[in-house]
């Protein structure tokens, strides 16, 4: 099991729209812009996002992150800028999504890439794509999680 150097985080210091799960993940959403009046996803979407990615995680030992929000000109760039900076970069797996321009990235770390490979990558790209095309974001990158978790097994 890997284990990790991180510094217990304070859920008071959290910004709006954050907070610490009980499985001890940070969850939250990040408004761009003027601050919405409604977050942009439900309590149910959000709940199911957390509830796959702490399953997945505990079950193949990779943390699997989700961004969601513009990549830029450039979507694989742009999620080679980002992967770096996820948590545990060397040990995870990042689902890039940028809606507005209909692009979807994934990175696996070198730590991991054996297992999170090309093909496993593509698996989850393919299962997300089906959802996405009938407007369906989180449940895509739900099945997207689901279907690379398995893939990845332990």
């Amino acid at each position: 099991m890997a284990s990790s150097n991180w510094p217990a985080v304070v859920e008071a210091d959290l910004p709006h729209g954050y907070v610490v799960t009980t499985s001890g993940r940070v969850s939250g959403v990040h408004e761009a812009g003027d601050v919405f009046k409604e977050a942009p996803f439900s309590d149910e979407e959000r709940l199911a996002m957390d509830n796959v990615l702490t399953e997945a995680t505990r079950a193949t030992k990779v943390r699997f992150n989700i961004y969601i929000g513009d990549l830029g000109g450039d979507p694989a760039a742009g999620a080679d800028a980002i992967f770096p900076g996820t948590p545990e970069a060397a040990h995870s797996v990042l689902i890039a999504v940028s809606p507005n321009d209909r692009a979807i990235e994934v990175r696996s770390g070198s730590e991991v890439a054996d297992r999170a490979n090309d093909r496993v990558c593509q698996l989850g790209v393919t299962a997300a794509l089906s959802s996405f095309r009938q407007g369906e974001l989180i449940d895509g990158l739900v099945s997207a999680v689901r279907v690379m978790a398995a893939a990845i097994g332990r």
